[in-house]
């Protein structure tokens, strides 16, 4: 494994490139970089909701999950190099599965909105996906790349979903309860209709 950081200001990204966990230095555009910083920004708006109330059995496979990125982003830091456990996205997979039995069905699309933590939930659900589409263009050019991480971002990205959910009916600050529907014209239908 590379280096590890012993000081932070080394300068020697100045000239527009940073370096790899295996030593190589790339354009800190480079296609690499761009879907290392998309996991780390997931990391840091998870950090975000972890600020947040939240009930004990969502922090703590939330605190998982952050160290579960670390790893991804180590593993894309390292071409070739394997981080991510198989397992980590069999875990994924349960916990859709344990949140959504408790669910109810959904009537239609629904809003990010409700509680704060919810549509915190909300915002890293969509980070989620976009490091999921950075992964997918970096693998699509040609850089080796497990297909673990991809399927453990698009896993995430329904579980945040889900948990959003999960968050609104918690209501830890009062301001959800329920799913916050988009008020499409079929719906508003089969509500007058329920009505009448």
């Amino acid at each position: 494994m590379g280096h590890r950081l012993t000081q932070i200001s080394t300068r020697t990204g100045d000239d527009g490139t940073t370096g790899l966990g295996d030593g190589t230095r790339v354009p800190k555009d480079h296609l690499r970089i761009a879907a290392m910083g998309d996991v780390d920004e997931l990391n840091s708006q998870i950090g975000v909701l972890l600020a947040e109330p939240l009930p004990a059995e969502v922090r703590e496979l939330l605190v998982v999950i952050q160290h579960e990125l670390f790893n991804l982003g180590g593993e894309l830091c390292i071409p070739g190099h394997a981080l991510l456990k198989d397992e980590a996205v069999l875990r994924l997979d349960e916990a859709l599965a344990h949140h959504n039995e408790h669910l109810p069905r959904l009537q239609e699309f629904i809003l990010p909105a409700g509680t704060r933590s919810a549509t915190l939930a909300h915002v890293a659900r969509t980070i989620a996906r976009r490091a999921e589409r950075a992964v997918v263009t970096l693998q699509r050019s040609g850089e080796e790349v497990r297909s673990a991480p991809r399927q453990y971002l698009n896993r995430l990205s329904d579980l945040l979903f889900v948990l959003a959910r999960v968050l609104n009916r918690a209501n830890l600050d009062g301001l959800g309860g329920d799913d916050v529907y988009w008020r499409s014209e079929r719906l508003a239908r089969q509500q007058d209709d329920n009505a009448a």
